[in-house]
């Protein structure tokens, strides 16, 4: 779908025609699209995030090339402008990926009264090119090249990279090559089992190879022997690591898995210029498919910042990008040293900086108050000591920069609120302005819901990890601190604002599958662990945040669509 700002007429989102992605869809995206319904409620929800507005002027015709212009109409005015003072149309007048007007067919024939017409097929919608709010686009790429979702056994993984290396000569031939991959859950598998390095070790064509494999939540590499004896060789791994965990066996051996920080101990070289256009023309491609023409990647090192950089100056950016810069504890203050990016024709934005709190629900890094139900011996670590959060956010702030932290767990997100709070009031600066967020927001106690609207900091949140999250959620959390897990309609009722995304390639980078999980808390197939209505259901009578009985937990209810 071209991409026109309100007031102005922008060059539309385009692939070259060796660039055409594919069409094909998966079987759950085919499923959300049998349910038009769905589909069209839940734009009405996630468009507005985006900044993207039809023209509306009917004064007088923009001026176009007779023969390459044509007019798109729906008798149902299926056309969301996302106005909302003319919220719906009947009918878009596009002339070379510009769209020049819309409105009815009548003022289509008045102003453009040779234009040919199309009309689009009785439940065909058309919508502007959509946000995610957070996404990992390089990491996308890279997960599509040895993809490990969907498996349900640590054979079965194996058998995937071990089929991988058998297709690709490349890597078959040369024993040295790096193999990486993604997706894989060991939530999934029986008993939850960490899978180890032996596991790799096992398949003769995978044996002494070096491997590094990155779990669906990205908080946690599997890595081969191969790769444990190049990491150590070059520097002993610590007995223990601040912010992350080097499991051991029994005899205190590293077994190959690696959670949050320690994978900054593992010797992985960098990524080639190859390597980045690969992963980046794959994900762009994907974005168009989906109808993203705009992506916050939600964190880049220097490295990929400067190949966003290449990209952009020159003119190689099909979608618009939001860039948030690592921060890195270690290094020196550089919010007052670098300059902020805003080029590629209005294509790339670097202002922000992207900061971890904690870990994962999934891999059991999330910083809780309160010890793990399944796993009682520990309560989750935060990545960053409580000091760094007090000093790294106001003098970001103070320099104009916005400011995004990973925070999942409840205590997590309570000193991340703290550190704001503090910085709010005593760097007095415009928080509306400067937009500073919440990543992920996923679990807080009632009062801090009410304080993320009280401050103004925007809760990013992606309700894919809501329905994906569900089956393990409860056995980490128990039955009554999971009532503030995702509840999206506590923050609204304290008047946060919300800004939607899906985490990809944590989550599937079908908006569709945002809008789904958002309405209905159910799986694709309608099933939860907590009865055929889902978490709807299950969280509706808890008034997390609300007095009014009347209101519902879930963004999206029937009672508040």
């Amino acid at each position: 779908m071209p991409q026109v700002s309100s007031g102005s007429k922008k060059s539309a989102d385009k692939l070259e025609a060796n660039d055409i992605p594919s069409t094909q869809t998966s079987s759950s995206v085919s499923k959300l699209i049998a349910h038009p319904s769905v589909a069209i409620l839940a734009l009405s929800i996630f468009v507005s995030g985006a900044a993207i507005l039809f023209s509306n002027s009917a004064s007088s015709p923009a001026a176009y090339q007779a023969g390459s212009a044509y007019a798109l109409c729906s008798r149902q005015a299926n056309i969301y402008t996302v106005d909302e003072s003319n919220s719906k149309v009947e009918c878009i007048v596009v002339n070379n990926s510009l769209i020049l007007h819309s409105g009815s067919r009548a003022s289509v024939k008045h102003l453009y009264g040779t234009v040919p017409i199309t009309a689009l097929p009785t439940h065909a919608i058309v919508v502007p090119g959509l946000s995610d709010s957070h996404g990992h686009l390089l990491e996308y790429g890279a997960s599509k090249q040895l993809p490990l979702e969907g498996t349900s056994t640590i054979n079965e993984t194996v058998g995937r990279v071990r089929s991988y290396i058998l297709l690709t000569p490349s890597v078959l031939e040369n024993q040295n090559a790096f193999i990486r991959g993604g997706g894989w859950d060991h939530t999934s598998w029986p008993g939850s089992a960490w899978p180890t390095a032996d596991d790799l070790e096992a398949d003769p064509v995978l044996r002494g190879r070096p491997i590094v494999l990155q779990s669906k939540d990205c908080h946690a590499l599997w890595v081969s022997r191969r790769v444990l004896e190049l990491s150590v060789s070059a520097k002993p791994f610590p007995a223990s690591v601040d912010g992350g965990v080097v499991l051991r066996d029994e005899k205190g051996d590293p077994t190959g898995m690696m959670l949050d920080n320690a994978q900054e101990l593992l010797n992985i070289p960098p990524l080639t210029e190859t390597d980045l256009q690969q992963r980046f023309r794959s994900a762009a491609n994907d974005a168009l498919r989906y109808g993203l023409t705009s992506v916050h990647d939600a964190g880049l090192d220097q490295a990929s910042l400067d190949f966003f950089f290449r990209q952009a100056a020159n003119g190689k950016l099909p979608i618009r990008v939001y860039a948030m810069r690592f921060f890195n504890e270690t290094a020196e203050y550089w919010g007052n040293t670098t300059s902020q990016y805003f080029g590629g024709e209005n294509r790339l934005t670097a202002r922000s900086v992207k900061i971890f709190a904690d870990g994962a629900l999934r891999t059991g890094g999330s910083a809780l108050y309160e010890p793990y139900t399944d796993n009682p011996s520990t309560s989750g670590f935060m990545r960053l000591p409580k000091e760094i959060f007090f000093d790294a956010i106001p003098r970001f702030l103070r320099d104009g920069w916005q400011v995004n932290v990973h925070a999942i767990g409840d205590r997590a997100n309570g000193i991340v609120l703290d550190a704001f709070e503090a910085s709010l009031q005593g760097v007095g600066v415009n928080v509306t302005a400067l937009r500073p967020r919440l990543e992920h927001a996923q679990l807080m106690t009632k009062e801090d819901m009410r304080r993320v609207g009280r401050l103004g900091v925007i809760a990013s949140v992606q309700p894919t990890h809501v329905i994906s999250d569900m089956w393990y959620a409860q056995d980490r959390l128990g039955p009554e601190r999971i009532k503030g897990l995702y509840a999206f309609r506590s923050f609204i009722d304290a008047g946060a604002r919300l800004t939607l995304g899906s985490d990809f390639p944590v989550e599937t980078m079908n908006p569709l599958a945002t809008f789904y999980a958002a309405i209905t808390r159910t799986s694709i197939q309608g099933e939860s662990p907590h009865g055929a209505g889902g978490w709807l259901n299950f969280l509706y009578n808890f008034q997390l945040g609300s007095i009014s009985t009347d209101d519902g937990m879930i963004l999206g209810s029937p009672k508040n669509a």
